[in-house]
């Protein structure tokens, strides 16, 4: 995680005329569900709609300060981070989780210590199916999202770029 204070609104205001897609905003759709802190870092990505057999694989991995982006295709049906994966992403060392998708147990997620973003809770798990795919670009409500790129979130939105900005 990023020891560097930053905002979302004074990084879309420095970026403002950039039209090359380097610098992303993701819609403001994504509620906080973990810790309520600001979080950034470098990317890893997933995509799996419901199956969160490849997030328990990667929360269980060295996060190294980096956030988790996980394309779970909008799914509302099934939720893919729970109280266990929160907390392995905190041992870990995950700066912080963001889910095109639900999650469930919010007393749990908030107790793990991790900021978590996701569209909605949904008490359902997930079949585990063994699938998904792991650092591939990925698309979050229409915006590209590609492993090595930087997001930083706060209380304002998300924003990813292609590059670290502090």
């Amino acid at each position: 995680m990023s020891t560097l204070a930053f905002a979302t609104c004074d990084l879309c205001d420095a970026h403002e005329g950039d039209t090359s897609g380097a610098f992303r905003v993701l819609p403001p759709v994504f509620r906080d569900f973990g810790a309520l802190q600001p979080f950034s870092g470098r990317v890893y990505t997933l995509r799996c709609p419901e199956d969160n057999s490849r997030v328990r694989e990667a929360v269980n991995l060295p996060g190294e300060g980096r956030v988790l982006v996980v394309d779970g295709g909008a799914s509302l049906r099934r939720a893919l981070v729970g109280g266990n994966l929160a907390v392995a992403a905190a041992k870990n060392g995950w700066a912080g989780i963001v889910v095109d998708g639900c999650v469930r147990d919010v007393a749990e997620l908030r107790a793990a210590g991790v900021p978590i973003r996701a569209l909605a809770l949904n008490p359902l798990r997930t079949d585990k199916r063994g699938e998904g795919q792991a650092d591939v670009p990925v698309q979050l409500q229409g915006v590209w999202v590609r492993p090595g790129d930087w997001l930083y979130a706060d209380e304002d939105g998300i924003v990813v770029a292609d590059r670290a900005l502090l």
